[in-house]
């Protein structure tokens, strides 16, 4: 899988030094802009997986591009982490109302903002490109952004595709609600936790096709939450067969 392509757009040289520095020490491409103009521009031509946005820009600032970017089909679900030397609570509020994934204040510990990086990118679909993730006959391609089970292909919606990779990432772990919510929705995402029972209820609709049934992949975990495990997937017909039942009956 290719690095993950992280745009700075950032006016002062020498914070787009120390941070560029810092992202290919742990493992990013990075790409660099010094004003909204061309910022907005490499974000159409190089499709990066996350920005890194200035609050205060040259031409205007960088919460006139987080709305852009946020009213176009296009972009709007890009990954947007705001640096700003604006410290009070209204200015935070205000960059995550308009649609900020995370707000990380100067100066900063570059450490600390690629942990944030980290973590950000393992909840955003945009680092899934590349990944093919296979358990049993269940395929996840993230490049097409299609699941297969079997020789089927599997419509579900973006936030079951979501939370399928997360749970074919950590396999045999229980998650609380909040866990996947603050995992797959993003913690600064205000839903409330019976949200994740309908999507569980819908992504266990979509891992059934007329041969296969995946859907006890996802488990309950009573007192918990959800927990996905490969242990537990039977072929529909084995089902049948176990149970006494053949296929035949249903005729």
């Amino acid at each position: 899988m290719k690095d993950p392509l992280i745009l700075v757009i950032e006016d002062e040289e020498s914070i787009r030094g120390m941070l560029r520095m810092a992202l290919e020490i742990a493992g990013f491409e990075c790409i660099e802009a010094d004003n909204i103009q061309s910022g907005h521009t490499m974000i159409a031509n190089k499709r990066p997986d996350l920005v890194l946005l200035d609050w205060m820009l040259p031409g205007g600032n960088g919460i006139e591009l987080l709305r852009r970017l946020k009213r176009e089909d296009s972009t709007k679900e890009l990954p947007v982490i705001m640096l700003t030397a604006k410290t009070t609570e209204d200015n935070m509020v205000q960059g995550l109302e308009v649609g900020a994934d995370d707000y990380v204040t100067k100066p900063f510990a570059p450490r600390e903002l690629i942990a944030r990086i980290k973590a950000l990118l393992r909840r955003s679909p945009g680092v899934l490109q590349d990944e093919r993730m296979q358990v049993g006959k269940l395929i996840l391609d993230g490049e097409s952004k299609r699941i297969f089970l079997g020789q089927e292909i599997l419509e579900m919606g973006p936030t079951e595709f979501n939370l399928l990779h997360f749970f074919i990432s950590h396999p045999e772990r229980a998650f609380t609600r909040g866990q996947l919510l603050d995992r797959v929705w993003g913690a600064n995402v205000y839903v409330e936790e019976r949200t994740v029972d309908v999507h569980i209820r819908r992504l266990r609709m979509a891992l059934q096709s007329a041969s296969l049934d995946y859907s006890s992949i996802i488990e309950t975990v009573r007192g918990t939450g959800y927990r996905f495990s490969s242990r537990s997937v039977v072929p529909a017909a084995e089902r049948f067969e176990a149970s006494g039942m053949h296929s035949a009956h249903w005729q």
